[in-house]
């Protein structure tokens, strides 16, 4: 039996991945609330315009890997839709775009807290989200989609999110950013170590396909390792022992490390790439309790 329309919608969205949008609002948020300026209203619209595109971005994936011959029947992660013939290639294509053009009305309301700038910036994340697996040179097909993640999912998604609150960008902004970036890049890594013989076989050059497994083994470590540093120079800055909240977290950090490292079958890394969203999501967690005391 078939499964249901908006099951096969929800697997499309990647429910996984969200972690990756609502973690920058999170944080941004919690900077804005520590300082006295938190806004629920521009972080409300800053969260549906990062939910929104982040949807919007796993569809054009979907629609993208599918023309670009990435997703195939001999793919081991979880099945795409479009490559699946759930969903027709123009039904996937048209969805991403009322998606993406509701997120770029959503990213107008934020132009009264932030001026008109901000237009370029939604323009930006729109056009990038695109371009990672979409146009004539996609960017996760020549190993730039750890650096597309790390910009927009960290510096600009969190940076964002309190400009419009504050009506400007602190260091603490931008040092916060840092891992938050790291970390949702760390979703990539495992989703592109698992997929790198058939993504290697399709001609999409990821970070892993071209530097290696090992390469991606210590990406990974020392992107964890500097997340987890990070809580200390907060409290280097303030003194607030509670930024030192996310250090709880070593423990399960060094065990994803030993995951990724003894991996020995596609299973094992869909199951690892869930729990890596799960760690992004609690040290969103954790660090904006912290940040916010």
């Amino acid at each position: 039996m078939s499964a249901a329309p908006w099951k096969i919608w929800l697997a499309a969205a990647r429910p996984r991945t969200l972690p990756a949008a609502v973690a920058p609002v999170l944080v941004g948020s919690a900077l804005a609330w520590r300082d006295g300026v938190c806004d629920l209203r521009a972080a409300g619209l800053c969260l549906a315009f990062a939910l929104l595109v982040q949807i919007g971005t796993n569809f054009a994936n979907d629609y993208f890997d599918f023309l670009n011959g990435a997703d195939t029947a001999t793919r081991v992660g979880p099945r795409r839709a479009v490559a699946a013939g759930l969903i027709a290639p123009a039904t996937m294509r048209a969805a991403m775009g009322a998606v993406l053009a509701v997120a770029f009305a959503i990213g107008l309301g934020l132009t009264a807290w932030g001026g008109p700038w901000l237009i370029a910036v939604g323009v930006a994340s729109i056009v990038c989200g695109l371009a990672y697996t979409g146009g004539p040179w996609p960017l996760g097909y020549h190993g730039l989609g750890d650096v597309f993640v790390f910009v927009f999912f960290g510096l600009v998604a969190v940076g964002t999110t309190y400009f419009v609150q504050a009506g400007r960008v602190t260091t603490d902004a931008l040092l916060a950013a840092v891992p938050i970036g790291l970390l949702t890049a760390n979703i990539l890594v495992v989703n592109n170590y698992r997929d790198v013989e058939t993504d290697a076989a399709a001609g999409k050059r990821t970070l892993v396909v071209r530097l290696g497994r090992g390469f991606a083994r210590a990406q990974f470590a020392v992107s964890l390792a500097i997340a987890l540093a990070m809580p200390a120079v907060f409290f280097l800055r303030s003194r607030n022992a509670w930024c030192l909240l996310p250090f709880a977290l070593a423990p399960l950090a060094w065990r994803h490390v030993r995951r990724l490292r003894d991996s020995k079958s596609p299973s094992e890394l869909i199951e690892l790439l869930g729990d890596t969203g799960k760690l992004l999501a609690i040290y969103a967690g954790l660090f904006s309790i912290g940040v916010a005391q």
